[in-house]
């Protein structure tokens, strides 16, 4: 059941009660999404009901225009009170108009410069196979978007934890996971508005006894791009949802080989695209992309 405003307690035709709800709607928060698609919801009880009473005789001697009206009348405060309890259609709602009411799509980050991740040679943390990773940034560069600058600078101490775990640089998971979440600015988030932190768009299966969100997102199937709800694993933190990213390289087979080839951008991107971590025909060649933001220096 959503929470939200009480229908069972308010009379159907209240005028008072719908310009209440139009106000809560233009404030575009999350509990007047739920007032409202609960709403939607009565109206659409409200219709069935209406044509049930319209399949039915009514040609009774004790029919009338006056007992059809307030049967009508009755038919609304029924339904209303039906949509408090719910039937499904207000929580899908909530959930499709959650997305829609994030920030639009990122455009295209090729033009910007690129965002520099350098490494410092008297400080070089050395990986779990011993080699050398991503040391911290120096100041950004003139031109790089704040969104951008913000992104690193809140993720890459947690992409360095998981760089040491893994052996993989620090720069190709931030570009991952810049890549699943357009920066940061499309994270998925629960119906609620909850932030899932989930980074790196790793779905909740059967094994999973964490929290989950569910997410309309795009899959691909036979080449065709189709929109799907999914369900996906929710974290506490960025911190958790780098650590379980790394345990999944490390700990499933079908990521071996990217570990191994890790090291190099485009080993690591077609790897993750073999092994089938995405749908996505062209995954490995947006993750290029976006990696190819960062410094190599």
């Amino acid at each position: 059941m959503l929470p939200g405003a009480d229908l069972a307690s308010k009379f159907a035709l209240d005028v008072q009660g719908v310009n209440s709800l139009k106000l809560e709607a233009r404030q575009a928060t999350p509990e007047a999404l739920r007032a409202t698609a609960q709403q939607f919801e009565a109206v659409f009880l409200n219709m069935l009901m209406k044509s049930m009473r319209e399949a039915t005789p009514q040609d009774g001697p004790f029919d009338s225009e006056q007992t059809r009206m307030y049967t009508s009348m009755l038919d609304q405060q029924l339904t209303q009170k039906l949509a408090t309890r719910g039937i499904g259609l207000a929580d899908a709602m909530v959930r499709q108009l959650s997305l829609a009411m994030r920030p639009p799509a990122l455009p295209d980050e090729g033009t910007a410069q690129p965002m520099p991740i350098g490494r410092e040679a008297p400080a070089m943390p050395i990986g779990r196979e011993g080699l050398p990773v991503d040391a911290a940034p120096p100041a950004p560069r003139a031109g790089v978007p704040a969104h951008v600058e913000a992104f690193v600078t809140r993720l890459l101490p947690h992409a360095q934890q998981a760089s040491d775990a893994t052996g993989i640089p620090a720069r190709f998971m931030l570009g991952q996971a810049a890549l699943e979440t357009g920066w940061g600015r499309q994270e998925m988030r629960g119906a609620d508005g909850s932030n899932s932190h989930n980074l790196f768009g790793i779905k909740a299966g059967p094994g999973w006894k964490g929290r989950t969100v569910d997410v309309v997102t795009t899959e691909y199937v036979d080449g065709k791009a189709q929109k799907q709800v999914e369900r996906f694993r929710a974290y506490d933190s960025y911190a958790e949802s780098f650590r379980d990213y790394a345990n999944l390289l490390r700990g499933n087979a079908r990521y071996q080989n990217v570990i191994a080839e890790g090291r190099d951008a485009a080993g690591f991107a077609h790897g993750l695209q073999r092994a089938g971590y995405a749908t996505d025909p062209n995954y490995a060649q947006k993750l290029l992309k976006v990696i190819g933001q960062f410094d190599r220096a």
